[in-house]
């Protein structure tokens, strides 16, 4: 089985409105730029402190992309599309017409 070409964990504060909007936005971009190769962990601190704690999360939603180098972390729920893509370093495919 072959690793996905991009590799990211999103954080998240519960089951809230904030929290859906940030993975539709995440998927949303990252489908954008990767198609299906991809693997996204979703993470509730309030289930898994210790996790926020040692990635030193103090906001959510916070994402951060994990693979390929460089690591990138964004905090927010990624409504800027543009800016977001640029801050995450996804390159949208070019699409043949």
């Amino acid at each position: 089985m072959t690793m996905p070409s991009y590799a990211f964990q999103l954080y998240v504060s519960g089951d809230t409105p904030r929290s859906h909007l940030a993975a539709t936005n995440l998927r949303q971009l990252i489908e954008s730029a990767a198609a299906d190769d991809y693997e996204l962990e979703v993470i509730d601190v309030l289930e898994r402190p210790d996790l926020a704690e040692q990635q030193r999360i103090l906001a959510t939603p916070f994402v951060i992309k994990t693979s390929p180098a460089p690591s990138r972390r964004v905090v927010g729920d990624l409504s800027d599309l543009e800016r977001a893509s640029r801050a995450l370093d996804l390159h949208q495919r070019k699409t043949v017409s």
